[in-house]
């Protein structure tokens, strides 16, 4: 089965393409020639999903997934959310995400948070939603080297470590991402 990621993100593509069964074919936005940047347009993190993957099969015919992340923090009123990628500015700099974030709970106590992924799976023209959490906290300071984006300020819940502490085999057991991909396979299996 050939099944496109609608993503340009390489480090999300890897983390994903470990956790496939093998029959599985795995393409990339770059793989399918699509050079674009798929707008995010929706308000909600199932939105966003919804359109990349309804872009992939209306303009290019590949059945496809596409996800949407987004990091909640209770004391920010769920922010930064939807607008995760794009917290510090529409270049989406991760390091400056990150900043802004720390800045923003400096004088806070609670810093519970969650990471949340909701997956759009376009097969057939038929449309489904999977999704996972995983409920954390925000540290004070960055720790880790691995991963991308808010993983390393990440903590996750019962855990010692980053999810940038982490390795991508650690991660993969507990992230949101992969709680949702993993209902996305189980999806693909029947």
């Amino acid at each position: 089965m050939k099944l496109v990621f609608a993503t340009h993100n390489r480090n999300k593509f890897i983390e994903i393409k470990s956790l496939l069964p093998g029959h599985i074919e795995l393409l990339s936005l770059d793989d399918i020639g699509c050079k674009e940047d798929i707008e995010e347009t929706g308000d909600t993190i199932d939105e966003n999903a919804i359109i990349k993957a309804d872009y992939v099969r209306n303009h290019y015919g590949y059945d496809c997934f596409a996800d949407d992340t987004g990091l909640e923090v209770d004391s920010l009123n769920g922010a930064p959310g939807v607008y995760s990628a794009r917290y510090a500015g529409d270049d989406k700099d991760d390091k400056a995400n990150v900043r802004k974030l720390l800045n923003e709970l400096e004088k806070r106590n609670d810093r519970t948070a969650r990471f949340k992924t909701v997956i759009a799976l376009n097969l057939k023209g038929n449309e489904n939603l999977f999704t996972g959490v995983c409920e954390g906290f925000i540290l004070h300071e960055q720790r880790g080297t691995n991963g991308f984006g808010y993983d390393p300020v990440f903590l996750p819940k019962g855990y010692d470590k980053s999810f940038a502490e982490m390795d991508l085999s650690e991660k993969s057991k507990i992230s949101h991402r992969a709680m949702a991909f993993r209902e996305l396979i189980e999806y693909l299996s029947r």
